[in-house]
């Protein structure tokens, strides 16, 4: 066993650096001459980590990125990092502070880095995320929307123009703001979060109208409401990112009663009435393991009786205007 005092560190020239008298070049993790599996490569930046080497030599060529981004990996795994408190719910990830920047260059800036991280030379959709009031207050958001248009806005529509992205759009948590987004610029898709679902649909009268009629394909995030529609009316349900307050509790009862009178779980009657509306392409479900993500893709298959959107419409407890999945054709 070698232990990391067998490696002297010098001062490297001028600098203040210490390096490790040996260092790891990591040409070979680019696959050079022979390819390595990623746990191997990655194995080997650790090992020489712990063996007390701190300097690798690393490039964009080795690979064509393949060798950055397993150092990165190895990196993150012996130096973890941790996040800085922002309030944003992530407690732990890298250590970079957020910034909001809708400008041109701050959003073409984003671009790149999220290209670099992400490791491909190509996006599909690109999205202005979280112009609206729940984020910035309504002190703040116009000056946030005129900064999101005149910046964000004309970058996206320029990468759009160039064919280096299909699409682009914005993810809000207000459809109100959809609907601004929408009269003011050309967009191809929007993410709304939680204003379209089994327990309230603002989104219908305006939002999901225009949508349609402009051509512009929705995303819904947010189908669960932050929690309430898989978990059910239970103490220390989540609502909007909060604890559900009473008469959110009673709503979400009510309608969970009509679920299992017809015997259909909460949760899989939130996902298929998300997606009964015809301007919705998709919902976004977030899952923490492949157990979820089979939980969801299961829901989806799953049969819902007509009678219960019949029997929940009766009970106004879905907008009785609401487009459900035994009337969309298709």
């Amino acid at each position: 066993m070698v232990s990391q005092s067998a490696l002297p560190r010098r001062l490297l020239g001028r600098t203040a650096i210490q390096v490790s008298a040996l260092g790891f070049g990591t040409a070979p993790l680019g696959d050079l001459y022979r390819k390595l599996d990623d746990a191997t490569a990655v194995a080997a930046v650790g090992r020489a980590f712990e063996l007390g080497i701190n300097l690798l030599d690393t490039s964009p060529l080795y690979g064509h990125g393949l060798s950055e981004h397993r150092c990165g990996t190895a990196i993150r795994r012996v130096d973890p990092f941790h996040g800085r408190g922002d309030g944003s719910g992530f407690v732990g990830g890298q250590p970079h502070q957020a910034v909001v920047d809708y400008s041109y260059d701050g959003t073409m800036r984003s671009v790149e880095q999220s290209l670099l991280r992400l490791g491909t030379d190509r996006l599909d959709l690109l999205l202005i995320h979280d112009v609206d009031v729940w984020t910035h207050g309504a002190d703040a958001i116009e000056d946030r929307f005129r900064e999101a248009m005149a910046g964000a806005y004309v970058a996206l529509d320029r990468l759009r123009g160039e064919g280096v992205v299909a699409g682009i759009g914005i993810g809000v948590n207000e459809a109100e703001m959809c609907v601004r987004f929408a009269q003011a610029g050309s967009f191809d898709t929007m993410l709304l979060a939680g204003r379209y679902s089994l327990l309230e649909q603002p989104a219908l009268e305006h939002f999901l109208p225009l949508a349609q009629q402009q051509g512009i394909g929705v995303m819904l995030g947010g189908v669960f409401n932050s929690g309430i529609l898989a978990t059910g009316a239970v103490s220390g349900a989540k609502y909007n990112y909060q604890d559900a307050p009473p008469e959110i509790l009673a709503k979400v009862a009510r309608i969970e009663g009509v679920c299992s009178a017809h015997g259909v779980a909460l949760s899989t009657a939130a996902l298929h009435f998300a997606l009964g509306h015809p301007a919705v392409a998709s919902v976004v479900l977030g899952a923490q393991n492949p157990q979820e993500v089979e939980r969801n893709v299961a829901a989806l298959s799953s049969k819902v009786p007509s009678a219960l959107w019949t029997d929940l419409k009766a009970e106004h407890l879905i907008d009785t205007d609401a487009p459900v999945p035994s009337s969309v054709p298709g």
